[in-house]
């Protein structure tokens, strides 16, 4: 990508190849997130999924709050 770029290599050089870390952390972080959202039929639970079964968020629009 930066074949010819002196100034990619020497920040390479000083500071680490970030983007390659970076992306090697998301591959783990992609790789855990896909074992631990596998369904629970996957770890032996016998439980039914259905698509509004899962965490929901009830939020609050900002500004005063009604007493």
């Amino acid at each position: 990508m930066f074949q010819d770029s002196p100034i990619y290599d020497r920040l390479i050089a000083e500071r680490g190849d970030v983007p390659a870390q970076v992306r090697r952390e998301a591959e783990r972080v992609s790789r855990e997130l896909e074992l631990v959202m596998r369904p629970s039929q996957s770890l032996g639970y016998d439980r039914p999924h259905s698509p509004g079964a899962g965490w929901q968020r009830a939020g609050m629009l900002p500004g005063p709050r009604a007493q």
